[in-house]
């Protein structure tokens, strides 16, 4: 859930820092006091588009950071995060994004640098926003077929990695396939290239290793002279007349002539006899490898010359003598492909024939597991929608192609296309009146039927979208009466599963705040500052009040106004009691 929002120099905000918790938070407030921008700034935070006008007046920048906390391991984020690169530590995401007067777009994910693209990836894990004049999540058609297979997460994921791992290599082998049918002019072409760079390598005569074993032998000749001096002093200070071995033999010889008088002598006369033999042996071994040493600048030419050829070859086919001589197996292979391309290419159709068989039978299986998902789906969609007042609503899904139980003959097989999902698209239908035919979602006009619909399908979708945070922006204009109060119902049944900020005007959904914040404008110094406060109960009475009268506090508002928080209390209570069952 987003646990803290900073926002600074955006709009009307001089600088504010809000706290929200779990459950539902409801913002009021007198129309331009900044709700909306707040929730403008929570947009951009997860990869909406910017613009300088956001910019505070006479700032040279705006900046908007927000703190999100993961409680489920296998929300979405750690998979986002780990094809970005980006760390997930602690249970804990901060996005931030700041625009610069001169309309640059920083961002920023745990402080790594991010592009927007890549903020928007985040961003749509962790927030969906909704509101009458913006299409999200759920009016995306394109995205019907991910949450129909998070509705039923347990059975589709398994099959799907199983589809998905087939689908790729059925995708390989089709890529290769077209290779080997291109033109012969390209064929050609890249058959010359091959040769030249294989005939090339071939002439190096690479040996494993050999870059490192050179370097090696480089060092050493390069560093002769230092080698040299270094192995004859040391040679020298040990051995010879008055030097270092003389000298250990002189106080051997004294503690052997002593050691019988003493047990410590003893033990030390001991202890350097041992060592007294290791030094003498390593002087030989130091007398005897300096004598082999001996300058060759011939060979140091040499090998300069070979470090050079292979640095060349190392530009074009490899970080390493190893990798280049992997490349060159790579090329055998291509070349031999090339040359047998028709013995190959009718390879490659038995492969892909049996590798489509296959993949088109996981890919039938997703689409059966999904046919039944969305039976269950369509069951809880009008239970949901019955709920909220449209009885005569109906809701379907439908799928593209339609695919029965007979067992499909090759040519009827090969005419359904897969994608990356299966061969299914689905889309998400509605139609709010007797007699009216389904559409899509995104084609039903009317905004206050739109509200319901959308959020019959987020009470669902809430647990199943791993999404943290889902912001309502009024939502519930246009409605009133018992609607209204089903309205506020659902959202605050959608709060049990997601953290859910909603910015309304209806006291119906702020009564069932589990947190009320109150939105307000006011002026210093000839500046206009957005300020955000938390009510306490009596002040979310005079709130509600407001909202029930429009301007005037009346004893008939306030009793009213408690009325509908006792209400709301009763409401929460029994949804509290029936989970504790569950």
């Amino acid at each position: 859930m987003l646990t803290e929002l900073s926002i600074k120099n955006f709009a009307i905000i001089d600088e504010i820092a809000i706290t929200f918790g779990e459950g539902l938070t409801v913002l009021t407030g007198e129309t331009g006091a900044g709700k909306s921008i707040i929730i403008d700034a929570i947009q951009l935070l997860a990869g909406g588009r910017g613009s300088v006008e956001f910019v505070r007046h006479g700032k040279d920048k705006a900046e908007i950071e927000g703190l999100f906390s993961i409680d489920y391991h296998r929300h979405p984020i750690y998979q986002v995060g780990k094809e970005y690169g980006v760390e997930i530590t602690d249970e804990q995401v901060v996005l931030q994004r700041t625009i610069t007067a001169s309309g640059k777009s920083i961002c920023r994910v745990n402080g790594k640098l991010v592009t927007l693209a890549i903020l928007r990836e985040f961003g749509k894990t962790l927030i969906d926003i909704h509101s009458q004049h913006e299409t999200q999540s759920l009016m995306d058609s394109d995205r019907h077929i991910d949450l129909l297979d998070y509705y039923d997460y347990e059975r589709v994921s398994q099959v799907k990695t199983e589809y998905t791992k087939l689908y790729s290599q059925l995708r390989t082998l089709k890529n290769r396939y077209k290779e080997l049918s291109e033109n012969e002019q390209e064929m050609a072409h890249r058959l010359d290239l091959l040769q030249f760079q294989l005939n090339e390598l071939e002439q190096a005569q690479l040996e494993p290793n050999e870059d490192e074993e050179l370097e090696k032998e480089r060092s050493h000749l390069a560093n002769y002279e230092r080698i040299y001096k270094g192995v004859h002093d040391a040679y020298e200070a040990l051995y010879g007349e008055r030097k270092g071995i003389e000298w250990l033999n002189v106080a051997q010889q004294s503690l052997d002539d002593n050691q019988e008088y003493d047990p410590f002598i003893k033990q030390k006369a001991e202890e350097l006899g041992n060592h007294y033999y290791n030094i003498q042996e390593i002087t030989m071994d130091l007398r005897n490898y300096w004598e082999t040493l001996e300058f060759n600048p011939e060979r140091l030419n040499e090998i300069e010359a070979r470090l050079s050829e292979i640095g060349r070859l190392k530009k074009k086919y490899g970080a390493t003598v190893n990798e280049m001589i992997e490349y060159m197996g790579t090329i055998e292979e291509e070349i031999e492909q090339i040359q047998n391309k028709d013995t190959h290419i009718e390879k490659l159709l038995i492969q892909i024939e049996e590798l489509e068989q296959d993949t088109f039978l996981e890919a039938k299986e997703l689409h059966d597991i999904r046919r039944k998902s969305a039976k269950q789906l369509i069951k809880e969609v009008h239970k949901e929608l019955n709920g909220l007042y449209l009885e005569k609503a109906s809701f379907a899904i439908s799928f593209n192609p339609e695919i029965d139980n007979r067992r499909l003959s090759n040519e009827e097989r090969k005419q359904v296309k897969l994608h990356q999902n299966g061969f299914d698209q689905v889309r998400f239908m509605i139609s709010t009146n007797t007699g009216e035919p389904l559409k899509e979602l995104n084609k039903v006009a009317s905004g206050g039927e739109l509200s319901r619909i959308m959020l019959a399908l987020k009470k669902i979708f809430a647990k199943h979208q791993g999404v943290t945070s889902v912001i309502f922006d009024e939502v519930d204009t246009g409605v009133s009466g018992r609607v209204a109060q089903a309205i506020a119902e659902k959202i605050y049944q959608i709060s049990n599963e997601s953290q859910v900020l909603c910015i309304s005007h209806l006291p119906q959904v702020a009564a069932m705040a589990d947190t009320h914040k109150f939105i307000s404008k006011i002026e210093d110094s000839n500046r206009t500052f957005t300020k955000v406060s938390e009510l306490t109960l009596d002040e979310q009475i005079n709130e509600l009040s407001r909202m029930i009268t429009g301007t005037k506090l009346t004893s008939t508002a306030k009793s009213h106004a408690k009325e509908l928080l006792e209400l709301a209390q009763t409401f929460k209570s029994k949804k509290e009691k029936i989970t504790s069952v569950k």
